[in-house]
């Protein structure tokens, strides 16, 4: 072999020596742990190209080199397999401390972001939902039209970093049409409504009327009793959504005026159901309309330690009454003093 090819070989193999030599140094770099101390949550926006991103990760600290991090992600994209995943996804991440570029590379492609959850308390109003949601600062819109009353099912609800308050929205409401279509087709026979939205609304006065699960039923009982004698419901409930318009808490005790406010809500002066519901009852509310404990109560009043007494007459009513304002005010009832009835 003449000088001239030796030195080409040579050559060749020198470079192909180097190629190996930065082919080990740039897996090691891609494998080695990161330069990050401790778990730092990171936000990447939706449409961010893989230099912003690359850049983000490198402001947060979570690596090193922002360039050597794209040009992982491109040879990995080259060279992976179907099961390493797709492009890199947009949201909230929170990466754990000494990550190394393949791990946020392998976190970013399945999408493993964090998780936030939303919880509606059962018995609030659509408007204290939507409050409540404009107050959750990782989802993102405004609520065009306040959702109907009693279309939120409460519930605790997953979301992404960046989902909007709409989408949320329509969750509640598909979740709550399949409950109460669900709890319709297993309805006790004989109720005293026509529609599953007529259940509705006794469900959200129930609803407002006890926190106590195992009360529920006798509650819903109670009124059913009443509906199907022909008696006003007289829920306190219903004249605080009529006051307060559907806002939300009234702030003060009831008055004897308050009983007399003419509004289609205001069960002390309408005989019957309010024209919807009050409030966004939960699945045991509903429930316990749709199968109620049979009785013979026509009464219930508090009972000063959570729960409530029933009665069957208005003479026994009207003592439990007593016994409540005592309890309540800390002296024994006046003479006179009885409820609406």
């Amino acid at each position: 072999m003449g000088w001239g090819l030796r030195i080409v070989a040579g050559t060749l193999v020198l470079a192909t020596a180097a190629t190996a030599g930065v082919g080990v140094w740039g897996f090691q770099r891609y494998t080695a742990p990161g330069p990050l101390e401790q778990a730092e949550t990171v936000v990447i926006p939706r449409g961010s190209g893989l230099e912003t991103i690359a850049i983000t990760l490198g402001d947060a600290g979570v690596i090193g080199s922002p360039l050597l991090f794209v040009a992982s992600a491109k040879l990995s994209r080259l060279l992976r397999d179907q099961k390493a995943g797709g492009d890199l996804k947009a949201g909230e991440y929170q990466f754990p401390a000494g990550i190394s570029i393949e791990g946020v590379l392998e976190q970013m492609r399945q999408g493993h972001t964090i998780v936030h959850r939303f919880t509606v308390p059962e018995g609030l109003t659509s408007a204290q939902v939507v409050a409540l949601l404009a107050r959750e600062s990782a989802l993102t819109g405004e609520i065009a039209t306040p959702p109907k009353e009693g279309s939120l099912l409460p519930e605790t609800y997953h979301f992404a970093y960046g989902d909007s308050r709409a989408t949320l929205v329509e969750r509640m409401q598909t979740a709550m049409t399949q409950a109460l279509a669900e709890a319709w087709k297993g309805r006790d026979a004989n109720l005293p409504f026509e529609t599953p939205q007529q259940a509705l609304t006794l469900a959200s006065v129930v609803e407002k009327e006890t926190g106590i699960a195992a009360e529920r039923p006798k509650v819903a009982g109670v009124f059913i009793n009443r509906l199907e004698a022909g008696m006003k419901l007289q829920s306190d409930p219903t004249v605080i959504y009529a006051l307060t318009e559907g806002s939300g808490e009234l702030g003060r005790a009831l008055t004897r005026n308050d009983w007399k406010l003419e509004s289609p809500f205001n069960t002390y002066q309408i005989t019957g159901l309010p024209p919807g519901p009050i409030a966004n009852p939960g699945k045991a509310s509903i429930q316990a309309v749709m199968k109620p404990e049979r009785h013979e109560f026509l009464y219930f009043v508090a009972d000063g330690s959570g729960g409530h007494v029933f009665a069957k007459s208005l003479a026994d009513h009207n003592r439990n009454v007593a016994k409540w304002r005592e309890v309540q005010q800390g002296r024994p009832a006046e003479r006179g003093e009885t409820s609406p009835d």
